[in-house]
């Protein structure tokens, strides 16, 4: 039987950070929040993550220790590693100064197996306000740094550590191989999580779940529904039938673009020009959230009446991925509103179709990986992400049919220059937003006052954080030349250097 990880989520940042670190080791895990311990999920292993809540709080987070089986390994990292500390009768205090940065591991036992492999004075991060004062009995301290005594412990005759430090960030220089002491020597998980075995196993579940009757997909033209769609006919062929909306929010030409590139992958697949009512729908609409309910509720719409038209269809197939997932549940329920994501939480009841998702539990490179296992073109492949709502989301304010024709040929611009001078693929997604401001600017002998617009391009690898990328500025300047000498209506342009956090990679 395979040996997965449960990660429980006590709200900390970097709780996604840890599942990619596991993920990067071949083995299988799944976050959950730390009060609903899941009982469909076969697990062997435990991490308790960081929080921005104190242990000492009267609402601390509390997870139910008793579930888990007396002989089962468990890794607290930072909050997780206090819990374990104050749950078996130790002593957690706040610290005189916040202990947060760069540290170095003064001490550290060599002989323990979490820190096989690590070098001496190896960096690590510490990220807390609180700090573990005294060990519990059995507790045994194996880790301190210069300010932190207790940086690291374990518990005798057990499988249970504690790690003050945040092993999963990039500035811990050796994290990586401190997660693979635990998740692999200790824990001895399966390794054998993979992109090709991934394919193997879904087709087979798709298989089993769905036998002969028909799933109708909605496509993008995205990675994550094109992978998705490849997975499906593999296993069901014909009996998956795709629907590529044309919300009129798509970039320059892609309807027509995107039809071709999936009828030369064999889908099953029907286009539809719906245009229209997602402008009428959209008219007078300027707040975010509600031109993204707006854009949902249309395609739904067109959708369900598209759908219709196929006899007998019982599931409905959508790319969501785990990110999705991550941003729309937090470990108290519904998460605070970033933004909806319209794939996430099910259809309207009327709609009386099964739901499947193939993808839900991979991450946006896990994606890319699976769809190179399944020979997907680069050109899809390698697309950037593209939300959801389309250019909705990239014009502020209301949306009106003269501005999408004016962001679509900015976005072209841009787009094109990057493949032209060779960055498109070292990027991970980038755009232009119609900003709902006017400038005065100067052609020829004439004055003007027209549109500005912005454009972003974010390097990342999963979409939860993101940084601003550093284009040359050679090219951001025949790129602002380009624009404004071929796009009426724009006279000024600008370049978002946002990271995410605090900013979001898309401006709404």
């Amino acid at each position: 039987m395979s040996k997965n990880l449960l990660i429980l989520d006590f709200g900390s940042q970097y709780t996604q950070l840890i599942a990619r670190r596991v993920r990067e080791l071949n083995v299988y895990c799944e976050i959950h929040p730390y009060n609903k311990i899941p009982d469909n999920f076969n697990f062997s292993a435990v991490i308790l993550s960081g929080s921005p809540c104190s242990v000492n709080q009267n609402d601390a987070p509390h997870s139910k220790m008793e579930s888990f089986n007396k002989s089962m390994p468990i890794l607290g990292i930072c909050y997780g590693a206090q819990y374990l500390v104050k749950h078996f009768g130790g002593v957690v205090e706040s610290s005189n100064k916040r202990e947060y940065g760069r540290a170095n591991l003064s001490f550290f036992d060599i002989e323990n197996p979490l820190f096989e492999n690590v070098k001496p004075n190896s960096q690590v991060w510490m990220s807390h306000g609180d700090t573990i004062k005294n060990l519990p009995a059995k507790f045994n301290n194996i880790a301190s740094t210069f300010d932190v005594e207790n940086a690291a412990f374990h518990i005798n005759e057990s499988y249970i550590y504690g790690l003050q430090f945040h092993p999963e960030v990039f500035h811990s220089t050796e994290g990586l191989q401190i997660i693979k002491n635990f998740v692999v020597n200790i824990c001895h998980c399966s390794t054998d999580w993979t992109p090709d075995s991934f394919v193997d196993s879904s087709i087979s579940n798709i298989k089993n779940q769905v036998a002969n009757q028909k799933v109708v997909l909605g496509l993008s033209g995205g990675v994550d529904s094109s992978v998705a769609a490849l997975l499906l006919h593999k296993a069901i062929g014909d009996n998956l039938h795709c629907i590529f909306v044309d919300n009129g929010l798509l970039r320059k030409n892609e309807f027509e673009d995107v039809l071709k590139q999936y009828e030369s992958l064999g889908l099953n697949i029907k286009g539809v020009n719906a245009k229209e009512e997602f402008y009428k729908s959209l008219s007078g609409l300027s707040e975010p959230e509600l031109k993204r309910k707006a854009i949902g509720k249309t395609f739904i719409d067109v959708f369900d009446r598209e759908a219709n038209n196929i006899n007998d269809v019982d599931w409905l197939a959508q790319g969501t991925i785990y990110p999705d997932i991550i941003e729309s549940v937090s470990v108290n329920g519904p998460s605070v509103t970033i933004k909806s994501h319209h794939n996430v939480g099910g259809l309207p009841d009327y709609m009386k179709l099964k739901i499947i998702e193939p993808l839900k539990s991979l991450f946006k490179d896990e994606v890319r990986r699976v769809g190179a296992s399944l020979d997907l073109p680069k050109q899809i492949l390698n697309r950037h992400p593209f939300p959801g709502p389309g250019l909705g989301i990239r014009i502020l304010g209301e949306i009106k049919e003269s501005k999408i024709k004016i962001l679509q040929e900015v976005d072209h611009i841009f787009i094109n220059g990057l493949k032209e001078f060779k960055l498109y693929d070292d990027i991970w997604q980038a755009g232009a937003i119609f900003l709902p401001v006017q400038s005065v600017g100067v052609m020829g002998d004439e004055r003007t006052y027209e549109n500005a617009v912005a454009l972003r391009a974010v390097s990342s690898t999963d979409g939860m954080t993101a940084d601003w990328c550093h284009l040359p500025h050679e090219f951001l300047a025949k790129i602002s030349n380009r624009i404004i000498n071929n796009v009426k209506g724009i006279n000024r342009v600008t370049y978002d250097i946002s990271s995410k956090p605090p900013a979001t990679i898309e401006w709404e």
